[in-house]
Order: C-alpha cells, then structure tokens, then sequence
C-alpha cells in the first residue's frame, strides 16, 4: 500500500486524509449534529460495524448521555447489532430508561446478544410479575407492569418473522397486546421451563393475539409436554388461534410417540 504524504508549509510531513478518515469525520459529526434526526442515521450506521471498539464506545456514550430517546434507542440498537457483548452493562442500565422505546431497544440488543436477562424482561411483559428473585430492578419491574409504558413499548416496534400474516396486521390495533404477543415469540429460545408454563398460561389469554402468539411460540419450543395446551385451542373462538393450534398439535405429536400420548394428558 502506498502512503500518500502532504508538505505543510514549515517543511512538516503529514499523511494525506484517506477515505476511512472522511468517513470517521462523517459518522462523528453526524453523530454530534445538532438534528436528532441526523444523530439517529450516523448512529444506526454504526451498527455495521462489528467488533470495532470505536464505534462501540461512540454508540455507549450516546446511550448514556443523549436527550432525545429516539437516539438512545438507535445506540442501543446499534450495540446489539454489532454483537458489543462488552456492552451489556449499559444495555442493563438501559432498561431503566423512562423511556419505553429505549428500554424495548435494549432489550432486543441484549436478546441478540444472548444475555439471560432479555428472557426477565419479556416474561415480565407477557406475564407481569417477576420470573426470579434476580435481574430486574423494582423501577424496571414497575414500568413493565404498567400498561401505559406496555403500550408506548410497541411504538417503531418491528413484528418478528414467522409469527404468522393475520398476527402481523394485528400488531399496532392493540399496542398492549401487540408487544406481550412480541415477548411471547421471544421466549422461544429461553431454556428455563418458567418460560415455557408462562406461555401455557397466555395460551388462555383474554386477548387473542397473544393467544395465537403464545401457541406459536409452543410449537417452535418443540416440548411435547404442552400438546394437550395447544389441543384445547383446537377450539379457540378466533381462527388465527385456531389454524396455529392446529399446526401446533401436528408439529408436538410427531414428537410424541403414539403410546404415551394419552399418557401425558393425564398427566397434564
């Protein structure tokens, strides 16, 4: 690679400002601009970049110390995408944020990031109550039992993949509902069985949207054990709940052999 070199007029040497250094000033300055907006975009971009410190410690600083919540919540985001696992201390710290879209924000990071914590949060949500003794503080807790900050939670909210096209339109027409139906899909992965008799338990749900979420999210768990859960909304009042309960039923009792099944519904 060949150094390019600029001649100051005391006779100086300096090396020439390459493209990486514009771009830097671009993402550094958009990052201080005056706009919010404009803060929004640079900081976004930073999640592009995965494993480097620089923008890792930009996108922190602005978590913390930003006045507009739509930026921390870019930062947040960003920290996620570019896999920051060093970060999840701030992203904890996040979740105490007054605002509801920063403390969704870092709850997605640190879901992305496989912290155990993002399971607290959204049991939190769907069910209202702590899962354990640990993790969220009592302000944390007390916001996300409050249906107001529930609600606010859902705005610039992405629906999941793969929950299904009836769920999709009915995200926003009931923001309460919309985001317990979201935590819901994202206990998929949490090992902990807590998480998964809290989905039993929204699979009778006032609201069908969490009904249908929560039977998703049973048949993707893959448990036999909760095939009779998802057998008795076979006969749900709604039609969504109904077709993923019986998609449900088909994927649990392919792992259920024949013999026991009746079985395990006497004993569940």
């Amino acid at each position: 690679m060949i150094m390019l070199w600029v001649v100051l007029a005391s006779g100086t040497l300096l090396p020439a400002r390459t493209d990486v250094d514009r771009a830097w000033s671009m993402l550094t300055d958009g990052a201080a601009d005056q706009k919010a907006d404009t803060r929004v975009k640079a900081i976004q971009a930073l999640g592009l970049l995965q494993g480097n410190v620089k923008a890792q410690r930009m996108a922190e600083k602005v978590l913390q110390t930003d006045e507009k919540p739509e930026v921390r919540s870019a930062a947040a985001t960003a920290l996620g995408q570019m896999g920051a696992k060093s970060s999840a201390a701030r992203l904890k710290a996040a979740l105490n944020d007054a605002d509801p879209e920063v403390v969704l924000a870092a709850a997605n990071s640190l879901y992305l990031l496989r912290d155990p914590i993002a399971y607290e949060v959204y049991y939190a949500v769907l069910m209202g109550e702590r899962k354990s003794g640990d993790g969220l503080l009592e302000s944390q807790m007390n916001n996300l039992k409050d249906p107001k900050f529930v609600a606010k939670m859902a705005v610039g909210f992405i629906p999941f993949g793969g929950i299904g096209y009836e769920v999709y339109k009915a995200f926003g027409k009931d923001d309460t509902a919309s985001v317990r139906a979201a935590a819901a899909h994202r206990l998929i992965r949490d090992p902990d069985l807590k998480s998964a008799d809290a989905l039993a338990q929204a699979s009778s749900d006032s609201k069908w949207l969490v009904r249908a979420a929560a039977v998703d999210a049973l048949a993707r768990r893959g448990d036999p054990a909760f095939l009779q859960t998802a057998v008795l909304l076979l006969d749900d009042e709604n039609d969504t709940v109904r077709y993923n309960a019986a998609a449900a039923v088909v994927r649990l009792s392919r792992r259920v052999p024949a013999s026991s099944m009746n079985l395990k519904s006497e004993q569940r």
